[in-house]
């Protein structure tokens, strides 16, 4: 194998891993801020949607971006997952696109209508983390297809929902003030046990369902580096609890903190998840070169990727830069 047939599928799965990892944090607050709407408190909702408003849709183009690439770059792995994975992929879809036209709806709703949109949002949400959830666990498991597979494909929905919700609480620490800042310091607890109990689970199974993942994490000596993951994650989990066992404080002391220690979370995870895998684009059958596109067409893509990726991570600083105060609640003229 040449050299650019061997670098440019890593530099590719590299950039569609980013590519997950960023939607994943990004669109994983919004979509945990929907989960956790509170459908009793109008004045609340408006912040919450306020607090989200300018991020939400531009969060999405990461999916987009990693989707591209995985269709571009690794074609015949595209379509074994896509086709595989319609059904809950058509549910992914349906709940981001119920997600934004209740967002945007809501705005030019009469308020007696307002709620029943607020709700769709809500549903919109939980729909498409459900959905990425299990889709994930199929993934994981090779596509197995037995009752094994869809077992695991739930509890991995459930706990990319927890995770969601999660990290949405810990956005909104940082977003809200007052009363609505130590509502979601509380949730942020409560969904920081279920990730917690999530993570646990998901890192039990996964050794024993694939003999591969088991020997590259209980295999010395790298098992003992390998421990640096698990330990990092109770680190923050810790650094978390702390700060949030004595919340509120005084002048927002802080209140970056339980978000940073999420985002942290995620980053980690994600690293076991993909070292897990490498270098399998589906797990257990298709190696990354296997999949690969032409070293030609790689080279091609790769210069317009250059271009663009760059591109999108300075319009998402510079709009996190701009709307990074405290969120305001949002009014409707008549």
């Amino acid at each position: 194998m040449s050299g650019e047939a061997y670098w440019l599928p890593i530099i590719f799965i590299f950039l569609m891993g980013l590519a997950v990892l960023i939607y994943a944090v990004l669109d994983g607050f919004d979509l945990g801020v929907g989960i956790l709407m509170p459908m009793g408190r109008t004045e609340s909702r408006n912040t919450l949607f306020a607090s989200i408003g300018p991020f939400w849709d531009a969060n999405e183009t990461w999916l987009v971006l990693a989707v591209g690439i995985l269709l571009i770059a690794f074609p015949s792995a595209h379509s074994q997952i896509l086709g595989t994975l319609y059904l809950p992929a058509f549910f992914l879809l349906f709940g981001l696109i119920l997600r934004g036209v209740a967002f945007d709806f809501r705005a030019k709703a009469h308020a007696d209508y307002q709620n029943r949109w607020d709700r769709c949002f809500k549903a919109g949400s939980l729909i498409a983390s459900l959905a990425q959830g299990y889709m994930l666990g199929i993934y994981v498991t090779g596509f197995d297809g037995g009752a094994l597979s869809t077992a695991f494909g739930v509890l991995s929905a459930i706990c990319v929902t927890a995770a969601y919700a999660f990290i949405g609480a810990c956005w909104l620490v940082r977003k809200t003030e007052g009363e609505l800042q130590l509502w979601a310091a509380k949730r942020a607890c409560l969904t920081a046990i279920l990730m917690i109990v999530g993570l646990v689970s998901v890192s039990a199974v996964n050794p024993l369902l694939s003999p591969e993942v088991f020997d590259k994490w209980f295999t010395l000596p790298q098992a003992l580096l390998l421990l640096l993951i698990p330990f990092m994650c109770a680190v923050l989990f810790v650094v978390l609890f702390i700060y949030l066992r004595h919340f509120p404080y005084e002048n927002d002391f802080d209140s970056w903190v339980p978000f940073a220690c999420a985002i942290g979370i995620f980053v980690l995870s994600f690293q076991a998840l993909a070292y897990s895998y490498f270098p399998y684009v589906i797990p257990g059958e298709i190696t990354i070169w296997e999949a690969a596109s032409a070293p030609e067409s790689l080279k091609f893509i790769l210069v317009g990727a250059l271009f663009v990726l760059p591109t999108i991570l300075t319009y998402t600083f510079f709009v996190y830069r701009i709307f990074g105060g405290k969120a305001q609640a949002l009014t409707y003229g008549d």
